[in-house]
């Protein structure tokens, strides 16, 4: 457990899941923002895998992309992203998150990734999410007390993991996951052979477990390479951020405005009252500053 206040405001802080489920959950993370009624904190999340979330009041609204804010329910479901998420926070909120990866989107939910990319559905009413309704309230009772509720988030889990038949392609997954964390891997022909299938199959694949292509892939976990290290220490200038599997700067400010919608320098131009917390909390939780680069 780790937690990162700023100025008193904003907490976030990340529990592990047990061993069980590591292949498939990437963290539990609550958030925890104290302001006066009408104030709020704004930031800008990046691509990542699908999360769960769920809060019990305050203010929470958010948005993919360009497009408006709108206010959230209290349970949402977000499919694995290649867009930023624009939200704000505000009153007495407490927030949890729980990261998917892709292996548990697929053992858990059931469903191919692809019909949730970049899309955010409340849990009631939504048929996969059926398992996961009476989640919120089986954490948000009594005083509440971060460990006491990410250790019934972990029962919970290892409940619905127990009853969950794993996928017929599991270890392809995972191999798979594997070769898009492998800061080596350039091309999709070279994860194709890593699988040893054909680059439709792994298309396939891909597709299912992931939701999008691995061409889209491999291009977003360069990006969030080098977003993760502007994220840890955000006094380096861009070009010392770049991962090496970058031409030159363009090359890269092109992949920041295809997926945070904005540019460099007007990323770093703004606060990040949320996710600097979340970045260092998390690096040292779990390994690395961003989900999208874990390694399950």
């Amino acid at each position: 457990m780790l937690s990162k206040p700023l100025d008193g405001a904003v907490a976030v802080r990340f529990f592990m899941p047990s061993p069980a489920l590591a292949p498939y959950i990437s963290t539990y993370y609550l958030t925890e923002v104290s302001l006066a009624a009408g104030e709020a904190v704004e930031d800008w999340l990046h691509p990542e895998w699908a999360n769960l979330r769920f809060s019990n009041g305050g203010e929470w609204s958010s948005a993919l992309g360009d497009a408006p804010l709108e206010p959230m329910p209290g349970a949402i479901l977000t499919g694995p992203t290649s867009q930023a998420a624009h939200f704000r926070l505000g009153g007495g909120i407490r927030a949890w998150g729980i990261g998917l990866l892709p292996l548990g989107w697929l053992r858990l939910l059931g469903v191919p990734a692809s019909n949730y990319v970049d899309r955010t559905v409340p849990v009631a009413g939504e048929p996969c999410c059926a398992p996961f309704a009476a989640l919120p309230a089986a954490v948000f009772t009594g005083t509440p007390n971060p460990a006491d509720e990410a250790a019934r988030i972990d029962a919970y889990l290892l409940d619905l993991l127990g009853r969950a038949a794993p996928h017929e392609d599991e270890q392809r997954i995972r191999t798979a996951h594997g070769g898009l964390i492998d800061e080596d891997m350039t091309s999709v022909t070279d994860l194709a052979h890593r699988l040893g299938i054909s680059s439709r199959s792994l298309e396939r694949l891909s597709l299912k477990a992931f939701g999008f292509s691995p061409k889209l892939l491999l291009r977003r976990q360069r990006f969030l390479r080098s977003l993760a290290q502007f994220m840890l220490d955000p006094s380096l200038t861009w070009i010392r951020t770049l991962d090496f599997q970058y031409v030159d700067q363009a090359h890269f400010v092109r992949d920041f405005r295809r997926f945070m919608a904005m540019s460099p320098r007007h990323y770093a131009a703004l606060d990040h009252p949320v996710l600097r917390a979340a970045a260092q909390g998390r690096s040292a939780a779990a390994g690395a500053a961003v989900q999208a680069l874990h390694r399950p």
